[in-house]
């Protein structure tokens, strides 16, 4: 921040836009306090004398006179040791620290709060004097919780020679650990912590193709419709289809590293949950708090509509850290909508030019900008990183082609898309796939057949063309009822039954069914092909549907995700001896008939 600060003066006050006089010593994209409480602006626009400023706190009680302060940058993040574990507002602000200033309320003027200064952090210095660093380059680590192991950066634009390095020891986030001169002779402190301004990207050295996926232990997203690490996804859906509920499932179980999760607009019931339960939760590979992993946002929809807007990009910038530091991340936005509605709503207050349902005109490049910070890089430390951006989106009565998600529809990979009727039939993840898709298969399908099984893409193909064929039988069902149809249709709809109740329907509050391991999904759904190519032989045979229904071997796979335990398969393999010998005796006995 600048020691001479620039000031202006407010002229007009329109909710959270503010507008000032005097600014053209001013910059776009600046930080700026705005009036005697000092709160935290952003300028927007600036056109000659004047500017307009979103104010990132209520601005009840401004009056136009007051004063605008420079602060000289732009709105930024502080970057260090501390973040996980923490719950922060949409601009850093850590909620803890504010409710021991105010229990009740988040109160006005407080300033820039952020990570915490003053905690020592157990500091291993791994430079020396003399060593030749460049941006990117990590020279201490520190252990910020059990499970993840913080690694300090350079600078992505700073390089030169160390002359001064500090012994390892305990030190808080402001003190000098190493001085870097670069060839300029000048010399620069690298402390705990860097600042980056939340709009500009960090830079890597290459951005690479996706070619794992995100295992997140849910049967239809892993085999049907997967997520590439690196990749983008969309859920889309209604209003109690389990939008929230679906994150929090991939946020629980996926196998990134680092878990970044944005309230964006949300309740404030449906934040207290997730404040509440992530504590609670223990990460699966290591019997350690899930927290231990995790940063959370929390900007409800009862707090300033503009630090709603930025809390997209205080999240995502967070994760680029992090992937940086060569960890997987994955960052779930919940939701997109609500952050398309503040942009919608701060447009409106600076009476732009409204495009279809009033949202502006930018909003599909913003939305592009946003998910264009996800992807596989090759980090400036020539290691490998990745962030996996999830966004929920809200529209208005399910209707899919809404500006919100016809535009995130255009920029995203996998579309989930979730189904009020399933929903409402008690089916979750209420995830159709008939509307669902993945443009990942082609890229990992080397990866599955080197992992799991060489016919996985097969399989996938093969059941969802039944699904799909389901589908075009339940139209005739409606009309004709299901005796009428022929026995090999009438066989597709059981075995697709089964499908759907005992493979694509999930309990996340079974303690063997709320994550699956991606063995168990493939012997899962082989035991259902398996059923049905028996099935389908007995049919050639002339057997009937009816008989080919055999209620206890139905019911034992449809319960075999409950019965059968994630690290022990023998089980399955007892359900396909069994429905290969039902099978074989069934044809045994109509082919002796036949004889007689």
């Amino acid at each position: 921040m600048t020691t001479d600060k620039q000031s202006g003066i407010i002229y007009g006050i329109n909710g959270s836009v503010v507008t000032g006089k005097a600014m053209r010593p001013f910059k776009m994209r600046e930080m700026v306090m705005v009036g005697n409480k000092k709160l935290i602006g952003e300028i927007i626009v600036l056109e000659s004398d004047e500017a307009m400023i979103q104010v990132y706190e209520e601005t009840e009680g401004l009056t136009p006179g007051e004063p605008i302060i420079s602060t000289g940058s732009p709105l930024s993040v502080k970057l260090g040791p501390g973040i996980l574990t923490n719950m922060f507002d949409g601009i850093q602000r850590p909620l803890k620290a504010m409710q021991l200033i105010s229990p009740v309320f988040i109160p006005d003027g407080i300033g820039l709060l952020s990570i915490d200064s003053e905690k020592l952090w157990e500091t291993h210095l791994t430079v020396k004097v003399g060593d030749q660093l460049s941006g990117g380059a990590v020279y201490a680590t520190v252990p910020e919780t059990e499970l993840i192991e913080h690694r300090l950066m350079v600078p992505p634009h700073l390089e030169g020679t160390v002359v001064k390095v500090k012994p390892d020891g305990s030190y808080n986030i402001e003190e000098t650990v190493v001085v870097l001169e670069d060839e300029h002779s000048h010399r620069h402190a690298l402390k705990l912590h860097q600042i980056w301004p939340v709009r500009t990207p960090r830079p890597v050295k290459l951005r690479c193709e996706p070619n794992k996926p995100l295992i997140t232990g849910q049967r239809i997203v892993d085999l049907f419709f997967p997520i590439a690490k690196g990749g983008t996804a969309a859920i889309p859906g209604s209003f109690g289809t389990g939008k929230t509920m679906t994150q929090h499932q991939l946020a629980k179980w996926s196998d990134a590293h680092i878990i970044v999760y944005i309230g964006c607009g949300e309740r404030g019931n449906e934040m207290t949950e997730v404040i509440e339960d992530f504590p609670k939760l223990i990460d699966p590979k290591s019997g350690k708090s899930l927290m231990e992993r995790t940063m959370l946002i929390a900007n409800t929809s009862n707090m300033p509509v503009a630090a709603r807007e930025a809390s997209i990009y205080t999240g995502i910038t967070i994760a680029e850290y992090y992937r940086d530091m060569g960890y997987d991340v994955a960052m779930m936005a919940d939701s997109t909508s609500r952050w398309a509605e503040a942009l919608r709503e701060i447009s409106g207050r600076l009476e732009e030019m409204p495009a279809e349902e009033g949202y502006p005109a930018y909003l599909s490049s913003r939305i592009a900008e946003f998910y264009e910070r996800a992807g596989m890089v090759e980090t400036l430390c020539e290691a490998d990183g990745s962030i996996s951006i999830i966004g929920a989106v809200s529209p208005a009565g399910g209707d899919f082609s809404e500006p919100v998600t016809e535009n995130t529809k255009r920029y995203v990979n996998t579309f989930l898309a979730l189904d009020k009727n399933l929903a409402y039939a008690r089916h979750y993840p209420a995830i159709n796939w008939m509307d669902s898709y993945s443009g990942y298969l082609g890229i990992l399908q080397e990866w599955f057949q080197e992992n799991i099984a060489e016919d996985v893409h097969t399989l996938r193909n093969k059941m969802l063309n039944l699904l799909f064929e389901e589908n075009k039988l339940q139209e005739m069902v409606m009309l004709i009822g299901e005796e009428a149809l022929p026995d090999g249709q009438r066989w597709i709809l059981e075995v697709c039954r089964l499908v759907r109740l005992g493979f694509l329907q999930q309990n996340a509050f079974d303690s063997e069914d709320t994550f699956v391991p991606l063995e168990k999904q493939y012997r899962m759904l082989k035991v259902i092909e398996v059923l049905y190519d028996q099935g389908v032989d007995c049919l050639k045979k002339g057997i009937p549907t009816t008989i080919l229904k055999n209620t206890e071997l139905f019911d034992g796979i449809v319960k075999m995700k409950y019965t059968i335990p994630n690290n022990d398969l023998s089980g399955i393999t007892e359900i396909e001896d069994q429905i290969e010998r039902y099978y074989s005796e069934l044809i045994k006995q109509y082919s002796e008939q036949e004889d007689v």
